[in-house]
């Protein structure tokens, strides 16, 4: 086995997730007049609870800074390949009818990666770094209404519906060059104390868009596993890696399962509800070939306004 050793380089690429953070922060703390003052814990904990369930009425916008984000495998020399990005992720509870606990809504939350620097190997211990933005997905997810999903001491967590991916890529090395479609499924369970979700997702490809002989046909997915436990004035421990792998890769390098931990905490910016997460993730499996070894990622979430106050279809 050989020995590594980890070596950060390329820092004005690394630079550019804190400085588009720190601008994000700036941008929420000038609209919001920024005072934290004496707050009501409780009621930023029943947020932090239903943000923390993907099928919840609210609206948000989340920003995931994956600041650090280290890649590794047989074609390095001897040293981790280091990248940086943020992964955007409008949530959009759309009612459909009935309301209340009846309410009938799709959920859609579209993922728009925009990598600030992504190591791309070219040959043996040889890479060049691309940024730019990659290829969006979209999920429609219809939500089984509350009144149904009453068991024991807390609630059901249950959607599906299509999902699609979209030939967006500004590189091609950030993309598939295809257009991909599939099933997004959202399984789970809520307490007062805890909520434990499952959400899948699986592409295939319907079409392609400039793609190369060198790219298989897309057949892949993803599976986020989440556990958040809720702690007083609205802390939160939990965990919530995604797992992807490639039907289509070769033997050794279909699966990156990673395992992490974060702490979250659900605070007012001005007005503004805002749930904070900062944590890590290490890949316990990850590809033999060249794939993510580890991320340390901060989460930043505002609540946004319900644009769409009525349901569509009548109450």
């Amino acid at each position: 086995m050989r020995n590594k050793t980890t070596k950060v380089s390329g820092g004005c690429g690394l630079l550019r997730p804190f400085f588009c953070l720190l601008c994000t922060l700036s941008l929420l703390a000038s609209l919001c007049g920024v005072s934290i003052a004496q707050q009501d814990h409780a009621a930023m904990g029943d947020i932090g609870k239903k943000l923390a369930n993907p099928l919840s009425e609210l609206w948000s916008m989340s920003m995931n800074f994956e600041l650090l984000k280290s890649y590794d495998g047989d074609v390095n020399k001897g040293r981790h390949k280091w990248g940086s990005d943020v992964i955007l992720q409008p949530v959009m509870a759309i009612p459909l009818s009935g309301e209340g606990e009846s309410e009938f809504r799709m959920i859609t939350r579209p993922i728009i990666p925009i990598i600030f620097k992504q190591p791309v190997p070219r040959s043996y211990d040889n890479f060049y770094n691309k940024s730019g933005i990659g290829d969006i997905q979209l999920p429609f997810v219809f939500a089984l209404p509350d009144k149904y999903a009453h068991i024991g001491p807390g609630n059901l967590i249950l959607g599906a519906g299509p999902v699609f991916e979209f030939p967006t890529a500004t590189q091609t090395e950030l993309g598939s060059d295809q257009w991909s479609a599939g099933t997004a499924t959202a399984v789970g369970y809520r307490t007062k104390k805890w909520t434990a979700v499952l959400f899948h997702n699986h592409f295939w490809k319907i079409a392609e868009a400039g793609q190369s002989s060198s790219k298989d046909d897309v057949n892949k997915g993803s599976l986020l596993y989440q556990f958040i436990y809720n702690l007083p004035k609205a802390w939160q421990l939990g965990t919530n890696p995604t797992i992807t792998y490639n039907t289509k890769a070769s033997s050794g390098n279909k699966w990156n399962v990673p395992v992490g931990f974060f702490v979250g905490k659900t605070t007012k910016v001005g007005k503004v509800p805002v749930n904070f997460k900062l944590g890590c993730e290490y890949s316990v499996k990850s590809e033999d070939d060249y794939g993510k070894q580890f991320v340390l990622r901060l989460q930043v979430t505002p609540v946004i306004q319900r644009l769409i106050q009525n349901p569509l279809f009548g109450k």
